[in-house]
C-alpha cells in the first residue's frame, strides 16, 4: 500500500473516530434531556457537539477533511464512505439537525423547569 492511500485510511479512520466521539456526547446530551437533568458533563458534551456544528457550518456545510482526502487522492473527497454506509454518510446533515433540535428544546425544557422550581423556592422563603 502506498503512502498516500495509508494517509487516506489513516484520515478517514480519524474521522470516523472523531464521529463515533461526537454522536456518543450527542446521545447523552439527549439522554439526559429526556431525563429532565443537566449537569457539567452535558456542557462538555454540548461544547463538543456545538464545536463540530460550526466548524462544520464554517466550512460551508462540508467537512473540513474532505478536502484532505481528496488531496490524498480520493475521488470523492469522502471521509466517511469507508467505515459508515453510503447512505448514511450522505445523510448525516439531514439525521444530525433534528438530533440537535430536540436536543436545545429538551434542555430548554429543563432550564425553564428549574428556573420555576428557583422562583417558587425563592418566593416561599422570602428571598
Amino acid at each position: 500500500m502506498d503512502h498516500r492511500r495509508l494517509l487516506l485510511r489513516a484520515i478517514k479512520s480519524l474521522h470516523t473516530a472523531a464521529w463515533f466521539t461526537i454522536e456518543a456526547c450527542m446521545a447523552y446530551i439527549l439522554y439526559t434531556g429526556v431525563r429532565g437533568r443537566s449537569d457539567r458533563k452535558t456542557g462538555a458534551a454540548a461544547v463538543v457537539v456545538a464545536g463540530e456544528t460550526v466548524i462544520f457550518a464554517a466550512n460551508g456545510f462540508h467537512c473540513p477533511l474532505t478536502a484532505v482526502a481528496q488531496n490524498l487522492g480520493d475521488v470523492q473527497g469522502s471521509v466517511t464512505d469507508i467505515y459508515l454506509p453510503h447512505w448514511f454518510a450522505r445523510n448525516l446533515p439531514a439525521i444530525h439537525v433534528p438530533l440537535l433540535l430536540a436536543a436545545v428544546l429538551l434542555h430548554w425544557r429543563v432550564w425553564r423547569n428549574n428556573a420555576v422550581r428557583d422562583s417558587q423556592r425563592r418566593l416561599l422563603l422570602g428571598r
